[in-house]
């Protein structure tokens, strides 16, 4: 499944202001419960659940988080940037801005670790991160990052 047919307008955010690794989850997790028409404590559970595993902090200012969802009826991404980087407990210590969630039903769980994959591949991108983090609104970044997958 290519990121291109997950994006979804309502699930981009820009330059939110969110100040800890929580209250980033709790925002996926509200704005993911409306599309995916599950519920929220769902939702937060499964994504605190995979944090506890190891953050998924990759590095570069950038976090994945992501879960598997039974109640979750398809995909879906949200793409979040933050007015301020936080800690995020990344695998080099540098705060996060950027955030990709996925959250998928386990019966689409290879496709997810192909968009896992895209993402970090993205990710490795300096000139992509840097226009990515200089979307000011929900469409400049819903737009830019539509123009990098």
């Amino acid at each position: 499944m290519s990121l291109k047919s997950l994006l979804k307008a309502e699930l981009v955010l820009a330059k939110q202001d969110i100040v800890s690794k929580k209250r980033v989850l709790e925002s996926i997790a509200e704005v993911a419960s409306n599309r995916l028409h599950c519920d929220n404590e769902a939702v937060y559970d499964a994504l605190l659940g995979r944090e506890k595993l190891g953050s998924t902090g990759i590095g570069n200012g950038i976090a994945i988080p992501h879960c598997r969802l039974e109640s979750a009826n398809h995909t879906a991404i949200v793409v979040m940037s933050l007015d301020t980087p936080i800690d995020f407990d990344s695998i080099d210590k540098r705060a996060v801005d950027l955030i990709f969630a996925l959250i998928v039903p386990p019966h689409e769980c290879d496709q997810h670790l192909a968009t896992l994959a895209q993402i970090a591949e993205l990710a490795q991108s300096p000139e992509s991160l840097d226009k990515l983090r200089t979307a000011q609104t929900n469409q400049d970044l819903f737009a830019t990052f539509n123009s990098l997958i």
